[in-house]
């Protein structure tokens, strides 16, 4: 029964010690990850000379409303520039009411909220027309977007990116379902810009989505931009990825194949031909937000790994003590190789889990 004891004993300070982890050791990653990110941000404003084109600018654009429709405009365009992978930074994002200066990556996966928060690949970049969407952890990895719910109307959130700095300015703050993602993420308006920052809710939980949304302040932000593919969605009834719901209706429309129809400046109807090839880097993936337990099973043999060593460190502490009959020997030879071992541990059991947002 004293056997007993002390195995239940030791196993409930290791779950308290694993939710500490969780709490705070996951944040020692991604603050790695945000000083790489940040050196990486510097030598792309570095390399970049322009990201727009030389056309007149107008503070007035003029977009369709009609699906499948666009009109041009006299709005610069974004350089379309190469498909940036998952976990690659993009921008930098400052919320002063909050405390909050992260970069954020490309991408909502969960190896990419790993590094900071990631951008809605299907969404425009900030400083473009259209939403610009990103997610968040809440409770780990440095939990960037932990206050999210203490953002108001009127406050700030600035963007840096390489075509300039764009501020919003927060216009509210909705609770949706998982189901119901699709209708605060996809761009709604295309003639003006606009931000939406989404996290779990409640916090510890998965079971809601926050989102605060806020609109560009154009006096204190750089040459609005229209997104390289400045053309509407066949339907605004967007399902994001890690959505467990699926339309209604039948469409065998694939991203890259939608039937767009544009309008010059005449009125004249121009044919677009568009490519109908699917980018890999463009293709659904998962939202970090929607895996479940051991979505990464390749963790499996390095958690067991780990756990091995773990209980070597502790046997070897073990049988130092009993034989000097000194049990302080035991924690001074054991304690240094399991807080290391300990943290590797902890890391590949935790990527077995649903992630803690």
């Amino acid at each position: 029964m004293g056997g007993i004891g002390k195995v239940l004993i030791t196993l409930g300070l290791l779950l308290f010690a694993f939710v500490g982890y969780q709490l705070w050791g996951t944040g020692i990653e991604t603050a790695r990850a945000q000083s790489n990110l940040k050196n990486e941000f510097q030598r792309i404003l570095d390399a970049t000379t322009t990201t727009a084109s030389t056309a007149p600018s107008t503070t007035d654009p003029t977009v369709s409303t009609t699906p499948g429709v666009t009109v041009a405009t006299t709005v610069p365009v974004a350089e379309a520039g190469p498909k940036v992978p998952n976990g690659d930074v993009l921008f930098r994002l400052i919320i002063p009411k909050i405390n909050v200066d992260a970069y954020v990556v490309e991408g909502i996966t969960k190896d990419a909220l790993k590094k900071g928060p990631g951008h809605f690949r299907e969404s425009p970049m900030p400083g473009q027309l259209g939403n610009a969407a990103i997610a968040g952890h809440r409770t780990t990895y440095g939990a960037p977007f932990g206050d999210l719910d203490a953002l108001k109307p009127g406050d700030l959130i600035e963007t840096i990116t390489p075509a300039g700095s764009f501020t919003y300015s927060v216009t509210g703050t909705v609770i949706v379902k998982p189901e119901e993602y699709s209708i605060v993420i996809p761009t709604i308006d295309p003639t003006v810009a606009t931000l939406a920052l989404a996290t779990c809710e409640p916090k510890y939980t998965s079971r809601l989505r926050l989102v605060v949304q806020a609109r560009l302040v154009p006096e204190l932000s750089g040459q609005v931009l229209a997104p390289p593919t400045a053309t509407l969605p066949d339907s605004p009834d967007i399902i994001l990825p890690g959505d467990d719901t699926t339309s209604d209706t039948t469409s065998d429309t694939t991203p890259g194949s939608e039937s767009v129809t544009t309008i010059d400046a005449t009125g004249t109807t121009v044919p677009d031909s568009v490519d109908d090839t699917v980018d890999d880097t463009t293709s659904t993936e998962t939202d970090g937000f929607a895996v479940g337990w051991f979505d990464d099973t390749a963790a499996i043999p390095h958690a067991i790994g780990w756990g091995l060593a773990l209980l070597a460190v502790w046997l070897g502490s073990y049988f130092a003590g009993f034989a000097l009959t000194r049990l302080y020997v035991a924690f001074l030879v054991g304690f240094a190789p399991t807080i290391v071992v300990l943290y590797f541990f902890f890391e590949n059991v935790n990527r077995l889990l649903p992630p803690g947002l």
